[in-house]
């Protein structure tokens, strides 16, 4: 398996492997990027078809963590981690304690958190063999879990895409169409919900399909057609690069605004929106409050600061749509060199910020 020729391999700092024979953990971690801080980002557990596909998807999980806590304002480094299995049969509490070792081995240069596969119940077992983690915490209304911040700064990314390119300045009566009705995915349907949107929902989970329907009221839709409903904005909340040429073609919505992270197959298909004309808004901007969340966490800052430091997600995608309308180019793209020149200048200044994690 060659890292230095995966195509998602982008200069990372370090890449790590790990193979238990006792409890049968295979689990990559990858650090993309320490010039604000720590490689930080969540434990995702996933019963993926090859050693290459997991080492792909962590490379690009990774690479996003440090273009999202550049452009949150964050002290954080890109960092993620990836177990290789079945989260539904082969998670067992000994398997994430040598997962927990593993983390602890990095020294801190790592810091874990909740992805899909891994909730807050497994990150306290890791942390009961690392203090290297976060994203749970005694007494708080989730138990310390990012999931409800995400869904809120995916909702306010959406809210301000509508008002941008739509002139709205509410959801009321707009089609959100949610592919993925998970932890985020759910939250999020209930915020849409509550502003007054139409929202349709597909997952392969029938729980969550389930749950979402009961609580939200959220119209269930088959997953294959969820993509190519009519609708104002489509939001995937699932898994990563469901954003292809094929689908694209597809799109039957002027805004895509979703929680899901690395939603583009890969880096062309930003263009391929732009020309087709629907706004997308970038996954590490406005899927940015978990990490937002985990920060304070640490902290141990007040509720309202935190939720006060994700409000700035709105602020933040305006710049970007602004500044992709007067350059002619994919939203995506500018974010990405935004969030370079924050990079470069942390590069050229004391790494006095770390002291503040």
């Amino acid at each position: 398996m060659s890292v230095f020729s995966n195509p998602a391999f982008d200069h990372h700092e370090k890449v790590a492997f790990a193979a238990d024979k006792a409890t049968g953990l295979r689990a990559i971690i990858a650090i993309h990027d320490r010039r604000l801080g720590p490689g930080v980002g969540g434990c995702r557990m996933f019963p993926y078809a090859s050693d290459e596909e997991a080492l792909y998807d962590v490379l690009r999980l990774s690479r996003g963590m440090t273009y999202k806590s550049a452009l949150a304002g964050l002290p954080f480094g890109g960092g993620k981690s990836v177990i290789i299995g079945n989260p539904h049969e082969d998670k067992t509490p000994e398997l994430l304690h040598a997962m927990g070792e593993f983390i602890d081995s990095l020294g801190g240069l790592y810091v874990a958190a909740e992805d899909s596969g891994v909730g807050e119940d497994d990150v306290r077992r890791i942390a009961e063999r690392t203090p290297h983690v976060s994203g749970f915490a005694s007494g708080d209304a989730h138990g310390g879990d990012p999931s409800p911040t995400t869904a809120y700064g995916v909702y306010l990314g959406i809210r301000t895409a509508v008002q941008y390119r739509l002139g709205a300045d509410s959801m009321g009566g707009l089609r959100v169409a949610i592919q993925g009705l998970g932890n985020v995915g759910f939250h999020l349907a209930g915020l849409l919900v509550a502003d007054g949107a139409i929202v349709y929902g597909a997952d392969v989970n029938e729980a969550n399909l389930r749950r979402a329907q009961d609580v939200h009221g959220v119209q269930v839709v088959a997953t294959d057609d969820i993509l190519t409903l009519e609708t104002d904005v489509v939001a995937p909340c699932a898994m990563g690069a469901v954003l292809n040429h094929e689908t694209i073609d597809g799109l039957r919505a002027g805004i895509v605004a979703g929680a899901a992270n690395n939603q583009l197959a890969d880096e062309q298909q930003a263009d391929h929106l732009w020309d087709r004309g629907i706004l997308y808004c970038p996954d590490f901007l406005i899927n940015a409050g978990g990490i937002i969340d985990v920060y304070h966490q640490r902290i141990g800052s007040d509720k309202a600061v935190m939720r006060e430091h994700v409000d700035r997600i709105e602020s933040n995608l305006q710049e970007i749509l602004f500044r992709s309308d007067r350059a002619g180019r994919s939203p995506h793209l500018v974010a990405e060199e935004l969030a370079e020149e924050y990079l470069a200048a942390a590069a050229s200044t004391e790494p006095s910020r770390l002291a503040a994690y």
